[in-house]
């Protein structure tokens, strides 16, 4: 089971991000039904001011929804709550809970991603059992308070090259930038302020999902990752 799901992770596809606090007044759980509506297979929560309790209510309605629509569901950092509600999987970050300590908790069937900017990183990533990676961020970004620096373009081609395990693409990554990442082989793309604070998420969507499948039609022969 997890291996299909990852299999989406190495596709050309959309890996959509909440971002509340950028949605123009919508909260997350509109932003995520127009999101599932539009065909987005993956989804992460990303929410990082409001209370424990906020967030489960929160997760466990996105969890009914993301089931209904066969959409992977991954929850930032807070792993207690991924176990909660039963998600796909977490994503963590390289300050976060080591991830060994994260498979013990949740599981061998959690999917598990690691946020990496360095080619010391990715190695690492791989080495100690991720299930994908983070790749960024390409360009600036200020969606995260605690974003590092851009680590540009030539870290996504180390990825292309090297990583052996599906990776996401992020951090700055626009409809009118979007081209240059898939040129330089990024498959999966995550955006976060470019589709949340859209003013009309669906139709954004819908534009940036044209030319994913575009980029997926000039490369028939998909990997074999499990």
């Amino acid at each position: 089971m997890k291996c299909e799901k990852l299999k989406v992770l190495s596709d050309y596809n959309l890996y959509c991000i909440t971002a509340e606090k950028l949605s123009k007044g919508r909260d997350n759980i509109e932003v995520v039904k127009s999101m599932l509506k539009s065909g987005v297979k993956i989804i992460q929560y990303r929410e990082k001011k409001k209370t424990l309790r906020e967030k489960l209510l929160e997760c466990e309605k996105i969890r009914q929804m993301t089931l209904d629509y066969g959409c992977i569901f991954i929850i930032n950092d807070n792993i207690e709550i991924a176990k909660m509600v039963f998600a796909d999987g977490v994503h963590i970050g390289q300050d976060d809970y080591p991830l060994y300590k994260v498979r013990e908790f949740l599981g061998d069937e959690f999917i598990i991603g690691l946020s990496t900017h360095s080619r010391e990183q990715l190695l690492d990533a791989i080495k100690i059992g991720a299930d994908y990676i983070g790749v960024g961020p390409i360009f600036q970004t200020f969606t995260k308070e605690d974003v590092c620096a851009p680590v540009g373009l030539e870290y996504l081609d180390i990825a292309v090259k090297e990583s052996s395990i599906p990776f996401v693409t992020i951090g700055g990554i626009k409809e009118d930038n979007l081209d240059i990442v898939l040129n330089k082989g990024a498959r999966c793309i995550a955006m976060v302020s470019e589709i949340v604070g859209a003013d009309n998420i669906e139709e954004k969507i819908s534009n940036v999902l044209i030319k994913i499948e575009k980029w997926g039609k000039r490369d028939v022969n998909s990997d074999r990752i499990c």
